[in-house]
């Protein structure tokens, strides 16, 4: 495919050039807000050009690392690259990638966890210093310069908007039917200027298809050809089918007690294999008309669409397998009219997620016996991925879900504990646990009855006679409590664990 045919603009053609020469144009210490959002729409030729000039630059001693933003995660030609190289000195808002991890965790790469819905706001208040360059990816370029986004938006616009120049990607791989699918909302702004956003449903449009770029602040375009890269989920087994069982039980209860309509109402979930269990066994539930106002888009979605149970959904980007991908690839022309991508501030804006009235299942490493959870710590200490927009969503959901198998590494680790080792979500904006083993209807409890309900509903039965005997004695304690904790012992099963490799007494 020639250049004309995804550059007409004739000003942006004329900047056209490699990869190398792009990445030369970024100066050690600069920061960039790159596209990307899971492993979809970001840019993939720059940054390992970039990573290749790290390299050399520290093998001649010379020392060389950037600060990145993104919109979430990205893919390994991105933060696996840079991260490889020793690139990145600080890093924000999520990230899933193994040697960046590894690199946080060691306290190499400073690293900011943040809710997604704030991070847009955030760089706007001036907080996280200037943008030097903005590195995007885009499908193509209108003849006005107008840039049609890709796979995800994510942080894109503010990017965009923010830096002081940008480098962008324009990507052949990517679907030219993808035109279209996207709404760009413009009309946000800091307070005091700040406007409800005139979105009342979850298929509404309220922005335009393209982002609005200077031309003059482009400094290089790139043509790249290469896919997008999400790793296929493990197909849901029998506790992640067990869990979307428990949970398609209870939307089937609640729409029997009037609480929720026969549609439901707008879906939103967070990514793995429990989730697309989930998906997947709405395939067959009494269930019709859905929608999803969600941040990805997943594998399952695409079925629902298919099947006709699913009417539209809203997200901020695609997060689909590689099979998956090919297929919405070759077809993304039938889906344009039931797809929309959004800025993450608009698919995760807590305004919204509490006017449309969201049923949010998200993730999580652990939870306490009242309901206190934990989405983004191993033992308190070492960050796994990150908060993501979990907390957007559970803080201002009309149901928050929060669903995970009851134990993990073989049965040695319980997801229920005593006391959670991290907090990211308060037991107050948990309403909602599932395991394999049941769901607990948290709403309505104090903590006390939220503990045993928990216990007797969640745990894992080899878990259960500890956790029981825990809040007894806490109870019965000189100290007591509105939530009984026993301090000596409360963090005692983690430190169990890091003895000895099990929380089994």
């Amino acid at each position: 495919m020639s250049a004309e045919s995804r550059i007409r603009h004739p000003e942006l053609r004329r900047k056209l050039m490699s990869a190398e020469d792009a990445a030369a144009l970024i100066a050690s210490g600069s920061t960039i807000g790159m596209s990307g959002f899971t492993g979809s729409g970001y840019p993939k030729s720059v940054p390992l050009a970039l990573a290749r000039r790290i390299e050399a630059e520290q093998a001649a001693g010379r020392p060389f690392r950037v600060r990145v933003w993104t919109g979430a995660s990205t893919g390994p030609e991105l933060d696996g690259a840079l991260a490889k190289a020793d690139g990145i000195e600080f890093r924000l808002p999520y990230n899933s990638d193994p040697i960046a991890r590894e690199k946080i965790n060691s306290g190499r790469m400073q690293y900011i966890d943040m809710h997604l819905s704030q991070v847009a706001p955030v760089a706007w208040q001036g907080f996280l210093g200037p943008l030097d360059t903005a590195l995007i990816e885009v499908s193509g370029i209108t003849e006005d310069g107008s840039l049609i986004p890709s796979t995800s938006v994510g942080n894109n616009k503010t990017w965009l908007d923010r830096a002081e120049r940008v480098i962008l990607e324009v990507n052949r791989w990517q679907s030219e039917a993808l035109f279209g699918m996207h709404d760009i909302y413009y009309g946000t702004a800091l307070p005091p200027d700040r406007v409800p956003i005139p979105l009342v449903r979850a298929g509404q449009r309220i922005g335009q298809p393209t982002f609005r770029c200077d031309p003059h602040k482009v400094v290089a375009v790139v043509e790249t050809d290469s896919p997008d890269r999400n790793q296929p989920f493990a197909a849901p087994d029998a506790v992640a089918e067990a869990i979307a069982g428990h949970l398609l039980e209870f939307f089937r209860h609640e729409v029997t007690k009037g609480r929720l309509p026969a549609s439901l109402l707008p879906l939103q979930s967070g990514v793995g294999n429990v989730t697309n269990a989930v998906l997947a066994g709405l395939m067959d539930a009494p269930f019709g008309n859905l929608t999803a106002y969600t941040e990805v888009i997943q594998d399952g979605m695409l079925d629902l669409l298919d099947s006709g149970k699913l009417a539209l959904a809203s997200a901020t980007a695609f997060s689909l397998s590689p099979a998956a991908a090919e297929r919405f690839n070759a077809e993304a022309h039938r889906f344009r009219d039931r797809l929309i991508l959004r800025p993450q501030e608009i698919s995760n804006h807590p305004e919204l997620v509490r006017r449309l009235g969201c049923l949010a299942m998200n993730g999580l490493i652990e939870a306490d016996i009242y309901g206190n959870v934990n989405s983004t710590h191993i033992m308190g200490s070492r960050i796994q991925n990150g908060i993501g927009g979990s907390g957007d969503f559970a803080r201002n959901a009309y149901v928050s879900i929060f669903m995970t198998p009851s134990t993990a590494k073989g049965g040695a680790i319980s997801a229920i504990v005593p006391q959670a080792s991290h907090v990211d979500h308060i037991a107050q904006d948990v309403q909602v646990l599932v395991t394999e083993h049941g769901l607990a209807d948290l709403r309505g409890l104090a903590p006390r009855q939220r503990a045993r309900t928990i216990i007797d509903t969640c745990a894992d039965p080899v878990f259960r006679p500890a956790l029981a005997d825990y809040l007894a004695r806490a109870e019965a304690g000189s100290f007591g409590g509105h939530s009984p904790t026993l301090l000596d012992e409360a963090l005692s099963w983690h430190q169990r664990f890091v003895e000895t490799g099990t929380m089994r007494p």
